[in-house]
């Protein structure tokens, strides 16, 4: 020990204190390089149209369908979390939350019925019903 530590330190010393030399030299290179640059202008880019949901012109309704599809308002709430925490306990399918823009009719909730719907597909696909009770078309 005493042929390594002629001056009160051994050469792992030597190597630890280059080392942590060499890391704070690199930070201050960084430091002195990122002053220097000039800042980046941030993209101005064009604002979205805010909607009505983000501007609160409306409300949040709990509504029910019934089986025709017509939907009938249960509860109104100015938030959508407190129509959220009135169907927490929800198990009926037919029950959810919308928002309602203020000046819309509650009709717009409904769902098509199960006979407009197969209407609908029979118009798609030609099929037709018959026009009289002969069953001629």
């Amino acid at each position: 020990m005493a042929e390594n530590n002629p001056f009160g330190f051994d050469p792992d010393d030597l190597d630890r204190v280059v080392r942590e030399a060499g890391e704070e030299l690199r930070e201050l290179k960084d430091r002195i390089f990122s002053f220097l640059e000039p800042p980046v202008a941030p993209t101005r880019t064009q604002p979205l149209p805010e909607t009505t949901g983000e501007k609160g012109d409306g409300v949040w309704v709990v509504y029910t369908t019934d089986d025709d599809g017509v939907a009938r308002v249960d509860q109104v709430h100015r938030t959508e979390l407190d129509a959220l925490r009135t169907l927490k306990g929800n198990t009926d399918p037919r029950r959810s939350v919308r928002f309602l823009p203020y000046g819309m009719s509650v009709s717009i909730l409904d769902r098509p019925s199960a006979t407009d719907e197969s209407a609908a597909e029979d118009s798609a696909t030609g099929d037709t019903a018959p026009d009289d009770t002969t069953g001629e078309n």
